[in-house]
């Protein structure tokens, strides 16, 4: 009996440890499940949140203020005009105690044209018509008097009290506010700031989002400052371009030494100083054809990186393209598109004339619309099936608004270079 109670012994910590190690490892696979369905969740919501909110912000032009001005007047003209009766007609008694209808009608009438600031047309005279044969003479200016008269707009508010509009600003202001929002956006007001350097990294989707803001916006900027805003190769660069250049060049997975978050943060501070120039007349901003060449074969280019991304069954080392490789892939292009939109949309406001007289106009829409259906694909999770299999191609689906504005781009590019 001595010698069969170690060997019991021996089983009952062996049993254990097997149940133990099973126990841990389900427990571990749990909360990876857990962790990974809780990311993805909150992936989702905040790249559908930031989307709605950035073009909202986009659509909202300081114009509707002079709008809303100019309608408040007008709607307050058609309460006025009910309360206005025509004066009686010939024969009526005028009821004892009150004006008489046509004193009230007098006074409601100059009401309605202090309001409205134009004065009504009187009453047109009851005549006879012709006999029958004669021939009626039409006066001058009949055809104006028998057609609807309509309430003419209220005067436009004074210079000193008329809000700033839109097209107001120097040329130059939209352009470096839309390149600095993105940006902004994804340093200062996302849910956990900057992601692509955390040591506990569980939302890889944001982070490749995020990298694609960066390589737009840094693209962009080396255009503004080599560019832009020079007359030629023998300008001086602009200090607060030159630094903010430089700043953005600082590796976006770097922890410390420099932290990538606040010199990026130093690039849009230094960016909203060459704003403010422009604004005072201390710094230029030249819309020439030849400024816009570079910048839209950067972003061609850029553009082309993703659709290759995207449209690949292999990589580079032959082996075929992954789950995870897949998400990085469409988020990135994603992030890349999503940056694109608001700058566009200022060269379209900025660079107007010169696309104009070129004829780029309609390329420029078309791009924009191409990079606003990539922005908005937001799948719930991301399927690498097969082209003609059942699971969704989610790199397909991105790749085809991708593609079309490297399309466009291309053709800006030919455009402006005739």
């Amino acid at each position: 009996m001595s010698e069969e109670q170690p060997v019991s012994n021996n089983q009952k910590t062996k049993g254990f440890k097997a149940f133990f190690i099973k126990r841990l490892i389900v427990a571990v696979l749990l909360i990876g499940a857990v962790l990974w369905a809780v990311t993805a969740v909150v992936d989702h919501f905040e790249s559908s949140g930031s989307l709605k909110g950035r073009l909202s912000d986009n659509s909202a032009l300081p114009s509707q203020a002079q709008n809303t001005v100019a309608e408040a007047p007008a709607k307050q003209a058609p309460e006025s005009a009910a309360a206005v009766q025509h004066p009686p007609e010939e024969g009526e008694q005028t009821p004892q105690g009150q004006k008489s209808s046509i004193e009230s009608t007098k006074e409601m009438l100059t009401q309605l044209e202090h309001q409205t600031g134009a004065a009504p047309q009187p009453p047109a005279s009851k005549e006879r018509p012709p006999a029958a044969g004669a021939i009626e003479e039409v006066p001058r200016g009949a055809a104006e008097m028998q057609a609807p008269t309509r309430r003419s707009e209220p005067a436009a508010p004074t210079a000193s009290h008329a809000p700033t509009s839109f097209d107001d600003r120097p040329v130059g202001v939209a352009f470096v506010e839309a390149v600095i929002r993105p940006m902004d956006y994804e340093l200062n007001h996302r849910f956990w700031g900057w992601r692509p350097n955390d040591i506990l990294n569980f939302t890889d989707n944001i982070n490749e989002f995020q990298l694609g803001t960066l390589e737009v916006t840094r693209r962009t900027v080396v255009q503004l400052t080599e560019r832009i805003s020079r007359t030629g190769y023998n300008d001086a660069f602009d200090r607060n371009l030159e630094n903010a250049m430089n700043f953005f060049m600082v590796k976006a997975e770097s922890y410390w030494f420099p932290s990538p978050e606040s010199k990026y943060k130093e690039s849009l501070s230094e960016l909203e100083k060459y704003k403010q120039k422009l604004i005072t007349g201390k710094a230029y901003f030249y819309t020439r054809s030849d400024n816009l060449i570079p910048l839209f074969t950067a972003y061609e280019d850029l553009l082309g990186s993703c659709d290759e991304n995207l449209v690949k069954t292999k990589e580079a080392d032959g082996s075929p393209v992954g789950f995870t490789d897949a998400d990085d892939y469409f988020y990135y292009a994603k992030g890349v598109a999503n940056a694109l939109i608001p700058i566009l949309e200022a060269v379209q406001r900025d660079f107007g004339t010169t696309l104009e007289v070129r004829h780029g106009t309609e390329l420029l829409h078309h791009a924009i619309e191409s990079c606003r259906l990539a922005a908005s694909l937001e799948p719930w999770i991301i399927t690498n099936g097969d082209l003609d299999g059942i699971l969704a191609n989610h790199r397909a689906n991105m790749a085809a608004p991708i593609s079309h504005a490297r399309y466009y781009m291309g053709q800006l590019v030919k455009t402006l270079s005739t």
